[in-house]
């Protein structure tokens, strides 16, 4: 049994996470499609995603984890629209120009970021959120910041896409520990002139 097999198991990591607001609020700007959830866990975006309509390749290396996504999104009527794909996220070979959305939540994939975006068709959209390194007090997330992206870091992993959202924040999480935390929403596309959504922020 993994270490993330044990965290699911006993309750450690929340069964049933909220995917980010950020999320939430750009989706309906999103391409629909066929979207991939990497190291999805215990389904926090999958099953969203699912619900919202895609298509959905979910990858985890944890059996727990995704038995756990699994019946959540039998529970919710959409674990057919979910194919789940128990793998390492850090040799597994991603298919290019697949997904028209690709996300990953609270996973370090730097190094595979260029694999990843090369899966995302013309126009796709990729979701990235993790922990950050701060000299804040914070208990959310790894203890060692090898784990965690450095101040822009993941920003700069992602200028070869049109970044359409970007932040660098202190949050609360649904499980109420203190975290840092990055997020990016950028799309497949290049040139000077382009459009972009429109967001209401309420």
């Amino acid at each position: 049994m993994t270490t993330w097999d044990e965290r699911f198991r006993t309750g450690e990591y929340p069964t049933d996470p909220d995917p980010s607001p950020v999320l939430r609020r750009y989706l309906d700007t999103c391409p629909d499609g066929r979207a991939l959830d990497i190291a999805t866990g215990t389904g926090r975006n999958a099953v969203f995603l699912a619900t919202a309509g895609y298509q959905v390749d979910a990858i985890d290396q944890s059996r727990v984890g995704l038995r756990i996504a699994r019946e959540k999104a039998s529970d919710r009527g959409v674990d057919d629209r979910i194919n789940w794909i128990q793998g390492d996220v850090g040799t597994y070979g991603f298919p290019p120009e697949t997904y028209d959305l690709i996300t990953s939540s609270f996973y370090r994939a730097v190094d595979r970021l260029p694999d990843i975006t090369e899966s995302l068709a013309t126009d796709g959209i990729l979701f990235v959120q993790h922990h950050l390194r701060t000299d804040a007090d914070i208990d959310g997330g790894s203890d060692s910041d090898r784990y965690r992206f450095a101040a822009n870091e993941l920003l700069h992993a992602c200028l070869d896409l049109t970044v359409l959202y970007y932040t660098e924040r202190t949050e609360r999480r649904d499980d109420d520990r203190r975290s840092a935390v990055a997020e990016i929403l950028a799309r497949n596309s290049s040139g000077h002139s382009q459009t972009y959504p429109e967001i209401e922020w309420a």
